[in-house]
């Protein structure tokens, strides 16, 4: 006897749906997890993000003192604020530049586009291979000079003279290395972190209807200034009027004059 395939139907069914409900909803961008960018193994890449994302004006300054405290803290790993501004009034805007581990870059643009829209995001990545392999080559010249250096400083056949000049090129090799090795930990720093630049601010529309409210608050103080500027204006050109009004009326009497049996006794 033959076994009902109606159930078997059923969860075929509700499995193709599940499947097609999922991906509907990858393709309309739901939340799916974006990895976090890091240079692949052996590769000296310097990652920085910049990312804008509309807030309610009001949130703004919350908003930016949460990313800063989520910085600060190592929430989501090493992190240092490198730049931070607030601007205020009808513009109000927030900006932070961090320098982060690449695992706290998808967190970071969590925390700060939650509750708010995810505006346009951008990934740059410098290619450091050659100048770390340059700055690599110049620090062990660097090293084997300051070692020969320090094997003549130690002889008992040098004079004064020559104490003093090798003690000048000595002073020279080693202010060389030590910037040789600020630019080498620069280096890794930019590798092993990322920088990331956040741009907080209202929606457009919000921003339009900011412009009007404060056209409307200033309505008076745009009049009192318009009707002054107009004042000012027809003091100013009053005395060019009289001017010109004379210099017409002189003409037109000079004209007078020069006309034909203007002023001559008839015959």
């Amino acid at each position: 006897m033959r076994q009902p395939l109606g159930p078997v139907f059923l969860l075929a069914a509700v499995l193709f749906a599940t499947t097609a409900c999922n991906k509907r909803v990858s393709e309309a961008g739901g939340p799916v997890a974006r990895p976090s960018l890091e240079a692949p193994t052996g590769a000296m890449l310097a990652y920085e993000h910049s990312v804008e994302v509309e807030l309610p004006a009001d949130g703004i300054a919350l908003r930016l003192a949460e990313l800063q405290a989520a910085c600060t803290s190592g929430t989501h790993g090493r992190c240092h604020v490198l730049d931070v501004g607030q601007q205020g009034g009808d513009h109000p805007r927030g900006d932070l530049t961090v320098r982060i581990e690449p695992r706290g870059v998808e967190p970071m643009i969590a925390l700060a586009a939650g509750g708010g829209e995810l505006g346009a995001r951008r990934t740059h990545a410098e290619d450091l291979a050659t100048v770390v392999q340059d700055n690599a080559r110049l620090l062990e010249r660097l090293k084997r000079e300051h070692a020969q250096l320090e094997a003549f400083q130690k002889r008992d056949d040098l004079d004064v003279a020559g104490m003093i000049a090798l003690s000048a090129q000595m002073a020279e090799v080693e202010a060389r290395l030590q910037q040789a090795e600020q630019e080498a930990a620069g280096h890794a720093l930019r590798i092993e972190t990322q920088k990331l630049s956040f741009a907080l601010h209202p929606p457009a529309g919000t921003s339009g209807r900011n412009e009007i409210a404060a056209a409307l608050r200033d309505f008076g103080a745009t009049l009192a200034l318009g009707t002054a500027w107009t004042i000012r204006s027809a003091a100013f050109l009053i005395p060019l009027g009289l001017l010109a009004a004379a210099l017409v009326g002189a003409w037109k009497w000079w004209r007078r004059r020069r006309a034909p049996g203007r002023g001559q006794m008839p015959k």
